[in-house]
């Protein structure tokens, strides 16, 4: 069974919340477009808001044309309007893969500030839970393995990645700031490693490098010696995780991740086994501020959310590398004009 079919899985119960109607912004992202899907399946309307500077249409066409789905394309570094009643607002708008934000530092700090502001005057406006998608990448190079929610991080603000770590935990501070003085139900998730169908072949990533590069029996770019760490977690238990939040009364921040743990090198010999590809590995250096470590501690979503993630690593490889080779026999691994 393809691991994104969860047909029957109930919808959270939570604090017996109503969500009619969500608004996703980056909702033709990756996650964001997971999330657009699960929604629909949960019988949520759906307003969908992208600007289409890393996502894609690919990645929402088959919702195109169910009438409980609405596309706006706009970019929420300007202002956002959505006619109507909103219960939910998720923010998922942000460049996430490191060529994305280093190609476009500014406009990743801007879409982190200003347009969690905005996304933030929609929730406030609307009277809506709002659910920030912030990321690991708030606790950097951490000093702490692994990683809690009481851990403040050892971000450089100052190296190439600050513009995204910074974006980010500018966006928490902010989110938090609004519940306070606005009484927003918010919520922060921080979101780790997550892989599974549509990512973007050229984003940068791991995983979408590794597939690419095997299935095209190119030399797989391990950077350093490949030793450092990270746990990855299958877009569908990622996405259960959201809306198991969402639902919930709970503000966080709350990490959702998989606390399996893999070598970057083990990450790409298990691509390799997946892909029965027989192409090298090739050493290449580490980026700037690369994180030596990373595995989340879920503690907290277990105990509060009852959540944990169920698909295996090498199921969700499996389905992954399955995704790929489709699409590629359909040529439609569409990247957008930052790939």
């Amino acid at each position: 069974m393809n691991p994104e079919n969860r047909q029957n899985e109930p919808v959270p119960a939570g604090n017996g919340r109503h969500i009619r109607r969500a608004v996703v912004t980056g909702g033709a992202g990756f996650l964001g477009s997971h999330l657009c899907t699960e929604l629909r399946r949960r019988e949520v309307e759906v307003v969908c808001l992208d600007n289409f500077l890393t996502g894609t249409a690919v990645n929402i066409e088959h919702l195109i044309g169910d009438p409980g789905f609405r596309l706006v394309q706009c970019d929420v570094t300007d202002f956002i309007h959505v006619p109507g009643d909103v219960d939910l607002v998720l923010h998922f708008a942000s460049p996430a893969s490191p060529i994305d934000y280093l190609n476009l530092p500014i406009h990743t700090l801007k879409v982190g500030s200003v347009g969690t502001l905005h996304a933030l005057g929609l929730a406030k406006e609307k009277g809506a839970r709002f659910v920030l998608a912030s990321t690991s990448e708030v606790y950097g190079d951490p000093q702490v393995h692994p990683q809690a929610e009481d851990y403040w991080g050892h971000v450089n603000p100052v190296g190439p990645r600050g513009v995204y770590d910074e974006a980010k935990r500018f966006a928490e501070a902010l989110t938090v700031a609004y519940r306070g003085q606005h009484d927003v139900d918010t919520a922060i998730v921080r979101i780790f490693n997550t892989y599974g169908p549509r990512m973007r072949p050229r984003d940068g990533r791991a995983i979408p490098t590794f597939i690419r590069q095997a299935l095209a029996g190119e030399p797989l770019t391990v950077t350093g010696d490949g030793a450092q760490t990270r746990s990855v977690c299958f877009v569908s238990d990622l996405v259960r995780g959201i809306l198991a939040l969402a639902w919930s009364d709970q503000s966080g921040p709350m990490n959702i991740g998989n606390p399996h743990e893999l070598s970057v090198l083990q990450i790409a010999r298990d691509v390799l086994a997946a892909t029965g590809s027989e192409a090298p590995i090739e050493f290449i250096d580490r980026p700037v501020d690369d994180p030596k470590v990373r595995r989340p501690d879920t503690t907290l979503a277990r105990e509060v959310l009852g959540w944990e993630p169920e698909v295996p690593w090498q199921q969700g490889l499996a389905s992954t590398v399955e995704w790929f080779r489709s699409a590629v026999e359909r040529e439609d691994l569409v990247e957008s004009g930052q790939g």
